[in-house]
């Protein structure tokens, strides 16, 4: 894969205010902008506890990066493998890629996936993130996506495979399992998680 898909001046302009549109979105549907313990952490790692989700980052973190780098991988089908839409929107593809993101983000606070993840996951006492956290969560999906403009893909692969087997290890979840047991939860899954 090329560079190409690294975003020009005014995509980066545009990705800054996506992510304080975003902001704006959170406050208004009164996620809290940060913990409520008071404090701003680098990084929280107790997965069953009030902070998580709340930080900078978590366990959580490297399934956001895993999103940079798919997200990379499908601008870079439609636009350079596959040539879709012609002229240069390839240079737009990161503020697209936040778009997406971001929309997953304020969806992923609402009562619905709230509740979901409450009822068919290990999450019991899941209450939303913080806006600290949904933007954190943003830009590591920013990171993920810049990492795979800049190597090849298969170091992209390679450190995907990696996180997802790490975080499967350490905290029996991960992007994978995250996104299954949403979709189409399994109690044997969840039994195994429970028992972490």
């Amino acid at each position: 894969m090329t560079h190409r898909l690294l975003p020009h001046r005014a995509a980066i302009v545009a990705t800054v205010l996506l992510m304080l549109a975003v902001a704006a979105i959170l406050l208004a549907m009164d996620r809290p902008p940060i913990c409520a313990c008071g404090t701003v952490k680098l990084w929280h790692g107790v997965v069953q506890s009030s902070e998580n989700s709340q930080h900078l980052s978590d366990w959580y973190s490297p399934s956001h990066f895993i999103h940079g780098l798919i997200f990379y991988f499908f601008a870079w089908l439609l636009w350079t493998k596959w040539g879709i839409f012609g002229g240069k929107p390839e240079r737009w593809a990161l503020p697209i890629a936040v778009v997406i993101e971001a929309a997953w983000e304020i969806f992923e606070n609402t009562p619905f996936i709230i509740n979901r993840y409450r009822e068919v996951t290990i999450s019991w006492g899941y209450v939303g993130d913080s806006m600290i956290n949904s933007l954190a969560d943003i830009g590591w999906m920013i990171i993920g996506f810049v990492f795979a403009a800049r190597v090849p893909w298969k170091v992209s692969a390679g450190i995907a495979v990696f996180f997802e087997i790490f975080t499967a290890w350490m905290i029996r979840d991960n992007l994978t399992l995250n996104v299954l047991m949403l979709v189409w939860p399994l109690d044997a899954i969840k039994q195994w998680q429970g028992m972490g």
